[in-house]
């Protein structure tokens, strides 16, 4: 009878260890797949934010522009105001 009763110990405890290995590579799956979307979107954040960040270069570089052109206009009306009267 000791032997049988060991045999059935044996399996719950077989099987309680299947049951938690079992959740154990549930969570890891469930992980992995969280690690892999938030690595998809931090990709497409990158991407998305040079863009911008590029298109923002642009305009910064015209407003640079226009306004060393301004300084310039400003300089010259003050050293000859006479340019400008009207």
């Amino acid at each position: 009878m000791a032997k049988a009763r060991g045999g059935i110990t044996n399996a719950v405890n077989v099987g309680i260890a299947v049951q938690a290995d079992w959740e154990n590579r549930e969570f890891i799956s469930h992980i992995s797949l969280n690690v892999r979307r938030l690595f998809e979107f931090l990709l497409q954040f990158e991407s998305t934010t040079k863009s911008k960040l590029a298109s923002l270069n642009e305009k910064l570089d015209l407003l640079e522009g226009r306004l060393e052109m301004l300084e310039v206009q400003v300089s010259t009306a003050t050293v000859n105001p006479s340019l400008f009267a009207t």
